[in-house]
């Protein structure tokens, strides 16, 4: 068995299992990359809820894990040299898990490396912008007489669809016939633009026919549908 007691974090959500995959997050665009990725993978895991509302991001036990106090964070018992290691940051997550099991990245160097642009391209662009243009219009942003903010990344979120429309044009995934971890990290993030956000008329997101066809397939994918919604979140 595993021995996970090296981790603080595991003090304050105890492992039932320490063979399998701990996972600590949330089910937010950021959070749900790593379920969705496990849940495609179709290995064993063991989700435990970050609380945002008890700030457990802040806590010193998740931060032993994630100095940076950002969901989500995982630690696999069966690391490199098959020892146990920690990880955060949603981009190293994918890839070692891909890495790590030969699946939802290519195998040809050269579109592997393409896929990893594609990933970059998410986590610098579609998080971030996506995320600022929620804080204007959803959230305490929202009351700022001042809109040049909230259109300034209107502008942006609507620049990074069109990229991802022209992407999409002629193809399934973004990697063509291959589904990968390029589509599962941005599939949340658009999602939420338009549902959570309530952003979808903002960015006029109905004039972008090919992001609109590609979202209706990844969300038709039971992986996908089954870790948008773990962890459960309070009250659910």
């Amino acid at each position: 068995m595993a021995d996970l007691s090296s981790f603080p974090i595991t003090r304050k959500w105890p492992a039932a299992d320490p063979n399998v995959i701990q996972y600590y997050g949330l089910p937010t665009p950021n959070g749900v990359k790593v379920t969705i990725m496990l849940e495609e993978l179709g290995v064993p895991y063991e989700a435990h809820l970050v609380d945002f509302a008890k700030d457990d991001q802040k806590s010193p036990e998740f931060e032993s894990l994630n100095p940076n106090g950002k969901i989500p964070a995982i630690i696999d018992p069966d690391g490199p040299g098959g020892k146990p290691m920690g990880l955060f940051e949603t981009g190293a997550i994918l890839l070692y898990l891909a890495d790590k099991t030969g699946k939802f990245i290519p195998a040809d160097p050269a579109r592997r490396w393409e896929t990893i642009a594609w990933l970059m391209w998410q986590m610098g662009g579609v998080g971030p912008m996506f995320g600022q243009l929620g804080f204007f219009n959803k959230f305490a942003g929202k009351d700022y007489e001042d809109k040049r903010p909230r259109d300034r990344y209107v502008a942006e979120s609507k620049r990074l669809l069109g990229v991802l429309d022209r992407r999409l044009d002629g193809r399934t995934w973004i990697m063509s016939d291959e589904y990968t971890i390029a589509d599962i990290a941005t599939l949340g993030w658009v999602r939420n633009l338009i549902g959570f956000y309530e952003a979808r008329d903002l960015v006029e997101f109905d004039t972008f026919k090919n992001v609109g066809a590609w979202l209706e397939r990844g969300l038709a994918r039971p992986a996908v549908q089954k870790g948008l919604t773990i962890p459960a979140r309070p009250g659910s």
